[in-house]
């Protein structure tokens, strides 16, 4: 039996011979659902649809294990080198299809280099994508996964080592734009709810070869032109940015969400485009995965969520799957208090370490990683219910409701009028406690005992 027939009737993943079940929190099934019931009710909606769970194409299918110290350990015979390229893509559909539909979760998100191989020249590359794409949308009627969001790959070819939008080669820049145009394109042909634009490589790697303001000139140029598309082909969904500080370029553009949102300003794009957070991402640029949540939700730009982790030990992209209940439970109550995700979700971009070589094992990382996430949300839901965290942010921000702070904040208020009044009411405010370890005691107080 070769390689590829490994997956024939039986398919690649025997030992899941039916979707995975949820069973509930006492079930020893380690290939049960503990937490996530796709129907249950939290806060009047479904569990699924709060989450609008995905799993990715790339770290899943499209990875077999290596590292930059070492080759492949995963067994993933669809990655095959003795493969021809499309029997390989068609094979690594198969599986990743069989891989959605057994793990019971609604979405999938997709990078055109991982759904399609590379041919010749871009024209070839680009009709593979699009008979991968016809193939990937029968697959989709036949199993109603959806797409949550499709983006191109423009860091792996050694084209782009020096960045694709931000290359000083313009020739690289057009190469890119079709690459672009092309996934998006494939996108809006299987129903995709957004497309997102990750860079990888849009910043530099010294300073002495770079003009930084050409190069984000550059890259503003890019995001136009994308605009300009998505409206030319009729997709309506939103346009994520998926910031990232570094790894593996010193320094990236769109280092993280307060950066992004100045770019977007700047170059008048801030009604155009909304941010793919990553929760790895968050913590490589020194913030908490809950502060760029935060922030996205207080500007308006929260569009969707990869969940992950990193390693404390460790200062790179380690994509692990998430574990804490108590990271994802902050989060998630930001994103609960104003209205949810909308056309968003989570995305498990997310590896298995090297050692978790067995393919029944994508299905251990994930379950475990979906069932975090569903215990988050129930305590998320707990918090707002229980509304101290509502409360405790009102009152500290009560004086902004007073005459005084209406006309500070209403610009009434001038500097030299303020002066007087501190000056003449002698006001001499006393300092006021944050409270924070009772806050945080009241956050354990929720994760504690919801149920």
């Amino acid at each position: 039996m070769n390689a590829v027939q490994s997956g024939g009737n039986e398919g690649f993943f025997a030992e899941v011979p039916e979707p995975v079940p949820y069973a509930g929190s006492g079930s020893p099934d380690g290939l049960a659902y503990r937490v996530y019931d796709p129907e249950r009710l939290v806060g009047g909606e479904r569990m699924e649809d709060h989450l609008r769970i995905a799993v990715c194409y790339w770290h899943s299918f499209a990875w077999a294990g290596s590292d930059v110290f070492g080759a492949g350990t995963f067994d993933r015979p669809w990655l095959a080198a003795d493969l021809d390229p499309m029997e390989a893509a068609h094979a690594k559909q198969d599986a990743a299809f069989e891989f959605f539909e057994k793990l019971g979760t609604p979405f999938f998100t997709f990078h055109d280099a991982d759904m399609a191989p590379a041919g010749r020249d871009f024209a070839e590359s680009r009709s593979n994508l699009e008979r991968m794409v016809e193939r990937a949308a029968a697959k989709m009627a036949q199993t109603g996964v959806r797409l949550l969001w499709g983006t191109a790959n423009l860091f792996s070819h050694p084209r782009y080592a020096a960045g694709a939008a931000t290359n000083p080669d313009p020739e690289v820049f057009a190469y890119a734009a079709a690459q672009v145009c092309a996934a998006l394109d494939a996108t809006h042909r299987l129903g995709g709810e957004n497309y997102v634009l990750w860079g990888g490589r849009e910043g530099y790697e010294t300073l002495l070869n770079t003009r930084m303001r050409q190069e984000k000139d550059q890259l503003a140029r890019f995001l136009e032109l994308v605009v300009e598309h998505k409206r030319d082909i009729g997709f309506t969904g939103p346009l994520l940015i998926e910031p990232k500080p570094q790894e593996p370029t010193k320094h990236e553009y769109d280092y993280d969400t307060a950066t992004v949102h100045g770019f977007l300003q700047r170059y008048g794009l801030q009604d155009e485009f909304k941010v793919n957070i990553e929760g790895n991402h968050a913590t490589l640029a020194g913030h908490s995965f809950h502060h760029e949540v935060a922030y996205a939700v207080e500007h308006g730009l929260l569009g969707s969520i990869d969940a992950n982790r990193g390693d404390p030990q460790n200062g790179w992209d380690t994509d692990q799957f998430p574990t804490s209940v108590e990271e994802l439970s902050l989060v998630l109550f930001e994103i609960l208090r104003t209205g949810g995700l909308g056309s968003g979700g989570f995305n498990f971009d997310t590896k298995l370490r090297r050692q978790s070589m067995d393919r029944i094992d994508l299905f251990h990382g994930h379950v475990g990683g979906v069932d975090t996430l569903a215990r988050a949300l129930l305590a998320a839901q707990a918090l707002i219910d229980d509304g101290a965290l509502e409360r405790a942010r009102a009152d500290r921000y009560a004086g902004w409701d007073s005459e005084l702070g209406r006309s500070i904040h209403g610009g009434q208020a001038s500097l030299s009028e303020l002066a007087r009044l501190a000056s003449d009411e002698a006001i001499d405010p006393p300092p006021s406690s944050g409270r924070q370890e009772h806050l945080e005691n009241e956050v354990n107080r929720v994760l504690w005992f919801e149920r």
